[in-house]
């Protein structure tokens, strides 16, 4: 079956909702989602977007745009952060004017709090001053991403935006440096479906689920910045990926930063505020980056608490905060420690600890979200990708909290804007060869298999391996094991078995194209990270401890090679008036 739009969305999180309200009435688009649209992960975030909107103190768009660059250790694009940082305050109005129910100030105002990273100069007229925490984190209690995502969905259905919801990715189709289409399953049938496209924009999410402990929702595999780096593109950044200091002791679930913007503490077995030393000015509020690494820096140091399966953990203590604050601003974070780990967070501190959370990486774009062939900014013709699976390279070595849906907003406007316009001069490009021969030929394959390996064992040993030896902090003796382990889990793959050999929603044969997916994604973070030799943002080398601007201020452009492994390009960091410094808080 072949399906002609003159748009096609991969993705119905909060960056494909908002370039598909974009898209004129007149022209039509489609959404396809491996979940129904308002399951999609950007559901998940909890505490807030960001913009200087000064109703709660005065700031400035120059401000968030100081502390994004900072905070991505000076390898954010600053032409991209300044666009996003001065666009802000406009796309909170629009959401706003588009239903979105904000919390609000006494005065009617929507409401602000504090967030990680996010400052000011202490003295508004002396710009060189000490920095202070600024309440720049526009929020909905601590459901800010999904009251976002159902505010979206219900302006696409207003669009008459067409919806595929469980249709998995399985191809791209680019012929002669154009993007013609995609091929997808429904996976209720199996059936394979050919989407025939003007423009395609991806908008697939990141891939935290190559990680053991993470935040991510099941779906998080990566799929789309695969099927980028199995066609022989580019990807960008893949060794900068953000632990989010504060998951669910062994489970990952996120316990939202928003906790400490309220006024949570970290506190140490000793029951120490351990952050007072780490970054004396912010404390608790310093980059997720930094928090990550001074958890893993105190239990390593001994001063972790030990739970019931041997591992350690870090409290997170609510219980000063007061009931009011907590039902009425943190409802769904503390919900989740009463359910999941029966903690009553009035009167108990949270065991947490760091989880996979956020991919700065991904597949690189101009500010316009048009993708890049190479690193030479030629580009695809009719390919675009937004949010996290994209790079225009506004997070650099570490995004700031509450700036991913900032992000996916923007960049998502932007790209559909973008599209509007090529549609207005686009044509569909026939295919060359048959559109669903290299799925037909993938499915078969996989179902033919009668190998002795298991889906589920591979996934599980790769997940504890990029933990352990592609975490928090790496060294080259890990990298280069976890290396030759990722081969090995290639190598093994292509010996397992689809048990289910159905076409009526077959979740076997779907994780079985999922586990493909995520050992390319390994590939591309560990062998990313194994080459930049220095510690930047989220990249912690132990055998590199310092950042090295003389050599390392590029950006990694990774593809395969003809005989597909990988190599390794770069890319200059575009500089306009913040000069690198040490980054201090």
């Amino acid at each position: 079956m072949i399906h002609k739009f003159d748009v096609v969305i991969v993705g119905a999180g909060g960056a494909g909702l908002r370039a598909a309200v974009e898209i004129p009435k007149g022209s039509s688009c489609a959404v396809i989602s491996k979940v129904f649209p308002t399951r999609s992960h950007t559901g998940t975030a909890q505490g807030g977007v960001c913009a200087a909107l000064s109703n709660e103190e005065q700031d400035s768009w120059l401000n968030h745009a100081f502390d994004t660059v900072k905070g991505s250790d000076y390898l954010g694009d600053q032409d991209a952060i300044e666009i996003m940082c001065q666009d802000a305050p406009r796309a909170i109005i629009e959401l706003e004017h588009m239903g979105m129910p904000f919390s609000r100030t006494k005065e009617g105002k929507i409401a602000q709090r504090r967030f990680g990273g996010h400052t000011k100069p202490e003295d508004p007229n002396d710009p060189n001053s000490k920095r202070v925490p600024v309440m720049r984190s526009c929020y909905s209690a601590d459901r800010t991403g999904h009251v976002m995502l159902q505010t979206l969905y219900e302006n696409c259905v207003k669009n008459n935006v067409k919806f595929y919801s469980e249709y998995f990715l399985t191809d791209l189709i680019i012929e002669d440096g154009i993007c013609k289409g995609l091929t997808a399953i429904d996976m209720a049938t199996s059936e394979i479906h050919t989407f025939q496209a003007k423009a395609i924009m991806f908008a697939t999410g990141g891939y935290g689920r190559a990680f053991r402990i993470t935040s991510n929702a099941h779906v998080g595999t990566g799929d789309g910045c695969a099927l980028v780096y199995k066609a022989g593109l580019p990807l960008e950044d893949m060794e900068f990926y953000q632990f989010h200091p504060t998951g669910l002791w062994r489970l990952g679930i996120l316990v939202s930063e928003a906790a400490r913007g309220e006024g949570g503490i970290l506190r140490n077995n000793a029951g120490e505020r351990f952050m007072e030393v780490y970054a004396p000015t912010v404390k608790d509020l310093a980059p997720r980056d930094m928090v990550s690494r001074a958890i893993i820096s105190e239990i390593r140091a001994g001063r972790g608490i030990l739970g019931s399966d041997g591992t350690h953990y870090i409290n997170l203590d609510l219980t000063h905060l007061g009931k009011k604050v907590i039902d009425e601003k943190i409802p769904e974070i503390t919900g989740f420690a009463r359910t999941y780990l029966g903690v009553e967070p009035t009167k108990e501190s949270v065991p947490i600890q760091p989880t996979a959370h956020y991919a700065m990486g991904g597949i690189p774009t101009n500010y316009d979200t048009e993708v890049y062939a190479d690193n030479s900014g030629k580009l695809i013709t009719g390919f675009y990708a937004a949010g996290e699976c994209a790079c225009v390279s506004v997070h650099g070595a570490n995004r700031l909290g509450t700036n991913s849906l900032l992000d996916i907003v923007v960049f998502g406007r932007r790209g559909g804007k973008k599209i509007s316009e090529f549609l207005e001069h686009a044509e569909y490009h026939p295919f060359n060869t048959d559109p669903k021969e290299k799925t037909r030929e993938m499915m078969s394959g996989l179902l033919a298999q009668s190998g002795s390996e298991k889906i589920a064992e591979i996934r599980k040993e790769l997940q504890q391996s990029m933990m352990d030896k592609c975490g928090i902090f790496r060294n080259e003796k890990d990298l280069a094991e976890n290396k030759e382990l990722i081969k090995q889990f290639q190598q093994r793959y292509k010996n397992i078995t689809v048990q289910d050999k159905s076409k009526v929603f077959n979740t076997d044969l779907i994780e079985a194209i999922e586990l493909g997916n995520l050992l390319d994604i390994a590939e591309s973070i560990n062998e990313s990270a194994l080459n930049r030799q220095e510690s930047r943002g989220a990249h912690t080398r132990e055998d590199f401890p310092k950042r090295d601007d003389g050599t390392w201020m590029k950006h990694t452009f990774i593809t395969k090679n003809d005989s597909g492994d990988p190599k390794i390009d770069y890319k200059p960091v575009v500089k306009t008036q913040f000069e690198p410094m040490e980054r201090k808080y």
